[in-house]
């Protein structure tokens, strides 16, 4: 029989605990449970009012991945979902974790969690801006740190802040604070930006997406700036092979990286760096912080 559970008042049915989900550090669901528990003030308000993508593993990183925007069946009726406009006419329902009792909800389903770069308030008008940096092998992330700093200087130069985490699996994604703009325009800036950081960085930088022209090289993604893109959501457990955290981190750390062991953090890691550093995105909460979109050239 699952242990039961309750959470803020919430009756939970907490199923194998003694699961071992990453073999390679023999860690249990039951300690993915509690290190979403024990960081669930960094996690939620980064998730609030978010609709919510899973990415579940329900056998560890080396067992079935499947990826559904849908409410689970057996969603219990006090977990907060929200109507999600589709592409065509039709429109669905999305999950908000709003809430320990729900995000302990989820972290028993065993998922990654990911969000669009929109709030349910306002589907498809942006408030934050996202680029994600990944690197094509033999590249790492230390090749997506020298890009991060040109991009960093770039978008300083035309008004905007810049936070950094780690994906959480190779690369890196930086973050802005946006007044809130359309997908499209948004969309439109960091495409200009990626351009323009192929241009000056020829040697380390690709826009394009074709994976030939990926080998040794940084790409940089700017298509979740889409209406219809997510996210892995700070703060995150990944379904790696072991259980690396989506992990935000500071410009001296990035421009001190010279190893990728640097930057990759796992969960048992995240308390010291919340005691050291606080949530080093908390900018990205403060609306005084946004600012306005610039226009793309052309």
């Amino acid at each position: 029989m699952s242990p039961i559970t309750v959470v803020e008042g919430r009756r939970l049915a907490l199923t194998n605990l003694d699961k071992v989900l990453y073999p390679a550090t023999g860690t249990t669901k039951g300690e993915v449970l509690h290190y979403c528990t024990t960081t669930a003030a960094l996690l939620l308000p980064h998730l609030h009012d978010r609709p919510v993508s899973f990415l579940r593993f329900p056998d560890g990183p080396d067992g079935p991945r499947f990826f559904t925007k849908n409410v689970p069946p057996g969603t219990p009726a006090w977990v907060k979902t929200c109507e999600v406009p589709g592409t065509s006419a039709a429109s669905s329902r999305q999950v908000l974790l709003q809430d320990l009792a729900s995000l302990v909800w989820a972290a028993n389903l065993v998922v990654e969690l990911h969000t669009p770069q929109w709030t349910r308030n306002a589907p498809g008008v942006a408030d934050r801006l996202v680029l994600d940096l990944d690197p094509g092998a033999p590249a790492t992330i230390v090749e997506c740190c020298a890009a991060a700093g040109w991009l960093r200087d770039r978008m300083a130069a035309d008004g905007l802040d810049a936070y950094a985490k780690t994906s959480g699996s190779k690369g890196l994604h930086l973050i802005v604070p946006i007044e809130p703009a359309s997908a499209e325009r948004t969309t439109a800036y960091a495409r200009s930006l990626a351009v323009a950081a192929a241009a000056a960085l020829p040697d380390l930088v690709v826009h394009k997406m074709a994976k030939a022209l990926r080998p040794g090289k940084v790409f940089l993604d700017f298509s979740q700036n889409s209406a219809a893109k997510t996210t892995a959501a700070a703060y995150t457990l990944r379904a790696r092979a072991t259980p690396t955290v989506s992990t935000p981190v500071t410009w001296d750390e990035i421009a001190a990286c010279t190893e990728p062991a640097q930057l990759s953090f796992l969960f048992s890691d995240i308390a010291a760096r919340r005691e050291r550093h606080g949530d080093l995105l908390g900018p990205l909460l403060d609306p005084h912080r946004a600012c306005p979109v610039p226009t793309a050239p052309g």
